[in-house]
């Protein structure tokens, strides 16, 4: 379903080339930009080849197997005529076989390099960037909600936030020597969805899930479809502009294991990331330091701009998406007396070598 182009005298896109295309963001806005009729071409780019299912729901869109470090990307924005880019591929976390400078090289670099080449490209006039609410960090010192003009208290030491902090400065920066091409950067908040598996959706799939003794951190989610709909809705008819993009209202950690089926163990925060690993198995492995700075703090946005200025209302309230998750992937459940048993097993061995090493 595409989104009327009337608003603020916007045009919509007449080329447009997303970024990013193997993935549900990228490969979901292909499609719906390929279903929107004042849109003549649309172009999917992607390092990986998209499923057979996902390339035939991009219908007419056009799919490029290409690397955004690599000077054929310039070729297929100048050789296309390509007004208008969308930046969906940046990576959270490092790819399987690389390392975290082969995640730096791919984030920074890759969009270093695509924004030289819209800056240089004469028929670019709108660059979307999908960013991410990473940007504020997650500490004791947060204000209740972030806007969109704050920084983070306390400097992000999360790969995916510094990459995303150093790729958002690059846009502005190409905007400010390209005046004529209009910058849109959406900081999304944390998804929840069946699509985006992030840290929150693998968090609260445990039906135990280890908390921090003291803490009971503020979410404020978004819905995978409300995040689809916004990077539409900044590409075919937004404003220029950052935008914080968040469902209303927030969960508190508590509530959220609870609507999702869960069981709460509250420990000590030097306890957190050991014996939840050993309640949680590879799951809590998988976290970065920014992951467990969220679940230890939360983050709240503020998102006056997106409702006034970008023009985006969410389908989704913070507490929908988290049930429409928790009730898609069957969540509800109840929790086993074993679970209780293992978990009480866990708890008491820990602090038990805590007390022995005093």
């Amino acid at each position: 379903m595409w989104v009327s182009s009337e608003i603020d005298g916007i045009d919509p896109p007449r080329v447009a080339l997303v970024t990013g295309a193997s993935r549900f963001l990228g490969g979901y806005l292909v499609t719906r930009l390929a279903q929107h009729p004042a849109v003549e071409r649309v172009i999917a780019v992607d390092t990986q080849s998209p499923t057979k299912d996902m390339l035939r729901r991009m219908g007419r869109a056009e799919f490029v197997l290409a690397d955004i470090r690599n000077p054929l990307i310039g070729k297929v924005i100048r050789n296309m005529d390509v007004d208008t880019v969308v930046h969906a591929s940046t990576l959270t976390k490092a790819p399987k076989s690389g390392s975290r400078a082969a995640m730096k090289d791919m984030n920074v670099l890759g969009a270093m390099q695509l924004f030289a080449v819209c800056q240089k490209t004469p028929s670019v006039r709108r660059v979307v960037l999908r960013s991410s609410s990473v940007v504020y960090g997650s500490s004791a010192k947060d204000p209740a909600k972030f806007t969109e003009e704050m920084s983070a208290r306390r400097r992000p030491t999360g790969a995916f936030a510094r990459d995303m902090i150093e790729v958002e400065g690059y846009l502005r920066g190409m905007a400010r020597r390209r005046p004529d091409i209009a910058a849109t950067i959406l900081r999304l908040a944390p998804t929840v969805g069946n699509h985006m598996p992030g840290s929150v959706s693998r968090y609260l799939t445990s039906p135990i899930v280890p908390t921090i003794l003291g803490r009971d951190a503020r979410l404020q989610l978004l819905h995978e479809e409300d995040a689809l709909s916004a990077l539409e809705r900044a590409t075919v008819a937004g404003p220029p502009g950052t935008y914080n993009v968040a469902g209303d209202g927030i969960v508190m950690m508590s509530q959220a294991v609870r609507r999702a089926g869960g069981l709460t163990v509250p420990m000590p925060y030097g306890l957190f990331r050991t014996v939840g690993q050993a309640l949680m198995g590879p799951v809590m492995k998988s976290f970065n330091k920014e992951e467990l700075d969220y679940f230890h703090f939360g983050r709240g946005l503020d998102t006056t701009r997106m409702r006034t200025e970008l023009g985006f209302e969410p389908r989704w309230t913070t507490k929908q998406a988290l049930d429409d998750f928790a009730r898609n992937v069957g969540l509800r459940r109840v929790v086993r007396t074993e679970w209780v048993d293992r978990t009480e097993s866990v708890l008491l061995s820990a602090l038990g070598e805590r007390m022995e090493a005093r």
